[in-house]
């Protein structure tokens, strides 16, 4: 019995004096926040994804483009440094084309600002059947451009246009509309306040009844009428409204294109023809890619000054 329990106390002894196998212990569980910045980043990605395969990447290859003499013919693809952008700085029908799209910029903005501040100063006074004029005032802003371009174009056809002949009925004599270099440019903005006028409508609205009925209430106390208080209280508080307006509206009468394609086509005589259509046409029609996207990249930073003039007063504004 003896031998038995020394044995066994020495089989224990044995036992504990062997190194333990510790379990492997999990680490530590990532925090709320990374799971956050994980999840956060998953839903970003589709967008990161699409946003640099189709805009940061366009954009970097253009301008290594603009660099190199590309043709769509494949022929001299090397590069020629800055020979596009001195091309393009001395090219007569380059600044004219530039210059058209000023030209439509300036005669276009100011008849969209107050068209649109009129339209929606008469239905803020509290017209009857004021849906009918939202839609009928914002309707046209829903169609395409072919739409607008063909309806146009009908309504200026010299022999048959509606416009013509109700000029016609009166004794006046009739214009031709898109063939005349004077009045083709014209035209073109006529058709595009019918078509957009909406928009700068719907804000000018929402501004305008945006505006505390209070300031109306005392200046009626006072013995103001309607016109003092537009003048003195309506276009004071519209003041952001409209420069916010008038900057969108330069951004995107800069980049017009299509009524102006669909309707003369850049003509008659090149005298409609916007920087963008020359960017089109030098690219695929002339086959010079490289000089085309030096052109553009000239356009580019046009915007971008209009854009960065867009923050600036902004920035001053709000402060």
């Amino acid at each position: 019995m003896s031998s038995l329990a020394t044995s066994g106390r020495t089989a224990e002894r044995t036992a504990s004096s062997r190194p333990t196998r510790s379990r492997p212990q999990p680490g530590p569980a990532p925090s709320r926040q990374a799971r956050d910045n994980l999840t956060g980043w998953g839903f970003a990605a589709p967008f990161l994804a699409f946003f640099l395969v189709f805009l940061v990447w366009p954009i970097l290859y253009g301008l290594f483009m603009s660099l190199t003499g590309k043709s769509l013919t494949g022929a001299n693809d090397n590069l020629i440094g800055l020979a596009n952008y001195a091309e393009a700085l001395a090219d007569a029908d380059m600044w004219r084309s530039l210059g058209n799209t000023l030209y439509f910029t300036v005669i276009s903005t100011v008849p969209l600002v107050i068209v649109a501040l009129v339209m929606a100063a008469l239905l803020n006074v509290g017209l009857p059947a004021q849906w009918l004029w939202r839609l009928s005032y914002f309707a046209p802003y829903l169609l395409a451009s072919t739409v607008v371009s063909l309806f146009f174009t009908w309504m200026y056809n010299p022999q048959l246009g509606l416009i013509n002949d109700s000029l016609a009925k009166i004794g006046l004599p009739k214009v031709a509309w898109l063939n005349d270099p004077n009045v083709a440019m014209w035209a073109i903005v006529i058709a595009t306040l019918w078509w957009t006028v909406g928009f700068n409508f719907l804000l000018y609205l929402a501004a305008m009844q945006n505006i505390p009925h209070q300031h109306y209430e005392a200046a009626s106390l006072d013995g103001a009428g309607a016109w003092r208080q537009f003048f003195s209280i309506t276009l004071p508080q519209l003041a952001p409204t409209t420069v916010m307006i008038v900057l969108l509206q330069i951004l995107a009468s800069l980049k017009i294109f299509d009524q102006v394609y669909q309707m003369t086509a850049g003509g008659p005589s090149g005298s409609t023809r916007p920087v963008v259509q020359y960017i089109f046409e030098t690219g695929f029609t002339g086959y010079r890619l490289g000089y085309s996207a030096a052109v553009s990249y000239i356009f580019f930073g046009l915007i971008v000054i209009v854009s960065v003039m867009q923050f600036l007063i902004t920035r001053r504004r709000s402060a």
